[in-house]
């Protein structure tokens, strides 16, 4: 079984947000799947995918600061004719990456205790995102 969707998220302020939820309910077919895989791309070169703790939401402050930190706003960049969290957002993204794949297994995401999905906004400007979801499985 072979199944491909677009999923859009709503505008995110920057940082990193949980979409865990989002994504299992834009594809309930995972209900379906035995033992598969499922790939997300991120359509955008401003903002990541990434897995990361679940729990508790100090992990996500950090890791936004800390992105700040290593790709800070005030380096020279060239490329600053989108405004300057634009350039910065680009390393950001080419640093985190815009594509997962996950194990499905039982009919759900075989993901660990304290893992869920992320998207790391890193423009300042609200954007929604595309996200191509692609879930290869073998069904129950």
């Amino acid at each position: 079984m072979w199944i491909q969707k677009e999923i859009v998220v709503g505008p995110k302020k920057r940082g990193v947000h949980i979409i865990t939820d989002w994504i299992t309910q834009a594809i309930p077919e995972i209900q379906n799947v035995r033992v598969g895989l499922l790939h997300l791309f991120l359509q955008h070169t401003s903002a990541s995918l990434t897995i990361n703790e679940n729990a508790d939401p100090d992990v996500r402050i950090d890791l936004e600061s800390s992105l700040n930190r290593i790709v800070p706003e005030t380096a020279s960049y060239i490329h600053t004719v989108e405004g300057p969290d634009d350039m910065p957002a680009h390393i950001k993204s080419s640093l985190i990456g815009c594509e997962l794949t996950i194990p499905v297994g039982s009919g759900k995401l075989r993901l660990g205790t304290w893992q869920g999905i992320q998207l790391a906004e890193h423009r300042e400007q609200p954007s929604q995102r595309r996200i191509i979801a692609t879930l290869y499985g073998k069904s129950e």
